[in-house]
């Protein structure tokens, strides 16, 4: 099923089997990312038997920090495989290393079978992981809207987004489908966490053959090569670097605040089941992929930069009440508001920083602009906050994550307001 080679302008039909193609490898690699976050409650005792549930969501949460290392390696790697070889190649090794590491950690034997190996073999997986997520964001980005026409690059680049939110809500669907009618709470607790990472690897394998149907951008195939390797080329566009990481910043820590944090959240500090809270995070997250298509063509119509200020300044005033006030709710429907409250202002954020991003750079670099400056401030800030969130909780100052959430925010603000519109200074054309 591989592509037929083509050198003219590609059809309308052609863009968006590529589009669909390239959005469904997206959304089985984040599902196969997010899986970790969602089971982490059932198989953090498996690696980590000693210490109370917090003590154990720490090791595990520690864990998933580390796969945030390899994201910048990945960004680097993967984007300069994506602006030396094609989008398409490094679309299909990130998938491939993806499907690894699921592999490893569905197969992988707990603490008691193999003492310190199993953590240690999980290390390992989580590595692998990051090194591919870590590519897959700046090549997907780019790949998106490369292959997005000109007028409606907002609401096409969404999909990015809108598939890596539909791999998490997959992720917590099958979570919900496990705990409701499949399994007990002790077959989850012992073998069923497995099953999920086992599904991923299986779904890889099905996205690899998908993107090998995928045409390769037109953008790439007509770019003039950099005369430098692409790493050295960034380095020559520090302005644009700046930008990436300072618009990233709030954004990322937000993201991961109300995703994959919020889940461990409703149970270890509001007091949820972990079944409520699975299902109120998962009907949020449902209605936060339905936001994304919408703000991206918002996007096409008034420009990225209203949207991204819209979003800091709603951040900076709403964070604190609102992660407060979720500490103290007492029903599902008042989480559920509450979350989906947070969600639609970090929409502002998410439909459009990927293609904000690939606007800044032109096509010789854009693959590893758009994902190593990301993938850094991804691993130093959106790595951590689950991490972060939990450290102000065991030592009894939960109110200091708050504020820290909203700083991070707040120094993104900043940057919104002194960036070009990219809409209207887009280097994708170049």
């Amino acid at each position: 099923m591989e592509a037929p080679h083509h050198t003219g302008p590609l059809t309308a039909i052609q863009r968006l089997r590529s589009i669909f193609s390239g959005s469904v490898g997206n959304l089985v690699e984040w599902y196969d990312w997010y899986v970790y976050a969602a089971f982490s409650l059932y198989f953090a005792g498996a690696f980590f038997p000693q210490g109370d549930q917090t003590s154990q969501l720490l090791q595990s949460a520690a864990i998933f920090a580390v796969g945030f290392l390899m994201r910048p390696v990945g960004g680097w790697l993967l984007g300069h495989i994506a602006d030396r070889h094609g989008r398409k190649t490094a679309l299909l090794v990130s998938v491939c290393i993806m499907s690894l590491g699921s592999l490893i950690i569905g197969l992988t034997p707990g603490y008691a079978t193999i003492g310190a190996a199993a953590p240690a073999l999980l290390v390992l997986a989580r590595l692998l992981q990051g090194l591919s997520v870590g590519g897959e964001y700046g090549t997907s980005a780019t790949y998106l809207s490369e292959m997005a026409p000109p007028h409606s690059r907002g609401l096409w680049a969404s999909m990015q987004c809108l598939t890596l939110i539909s791999g998490q809500l997959l992720a917590l669907l099958l979570l919900i489908v496990l705990q409701q009618w499949l399994l007990t709470p002790e077959q989850l607790q012992t073998w069923g966490w497995r099953v999920p990472f086992l599904i991923g690897a299986a779904l890889a394998v099905a996205a690899i053959y998908i993107r090998r149907g995928m045409h390769e951008t037109n953008a790439f195939k007509h770019a003039k090569p950099a005369n430098r390797s692409p790493l050295r080329e960034l380095l020559s566009h520090p302005r644009e670097v700046l930008t990436v990481i300072g618009l990233t910043m709030g954004g990322t820590v937000a993201f991961y605040t109300y995703t994959t944090y919020m889940q461990k959240y409703l149970v270890n500090t509001v007091g949820m089941s972990k079944a409520d809270a699975t299902s109120v995070s998962a009907a949020a997250l449902f209605v936060f992929a339905l936001l994304q298509p919408l703000v991206g063509a918002l996007s096409d119509r008034i420009g990225r930069r209203p949207i991204l200020i819209a979003f800091g300044v709603l951040g900076c005033l709403c964070t604190y009440p609102i992660l407060a006030s979720l500490r103290d709710v007492t029903s599902w429907w008042a989480a559920f508001g509450l979350l989906t409250l947070a969600l639609t202002i970090v929409s502002g954020y998410t439909s459009i920083n990927a293609v904000v991003k690939a606007e800044l750079f032109p096509a010789s670099i854009r693959a590893i602009g758009v994902g190593l400056p990301y993938a850094l401030t991804l691993s130093v800030f959106g790595g951590t906050a689950e991490y972060l969130a939990l450290w102000f909780r065991s030592i009894g100052h939960e109110h200091g994550f708050y504020l820290y959430v909203t700083g991070c925010i707040a120094v993104s603000l900043a940057v919104y307001f002194i960036m070009p519109d990219t809409r209207n200074h887009s280097r994708i054309a170049e």
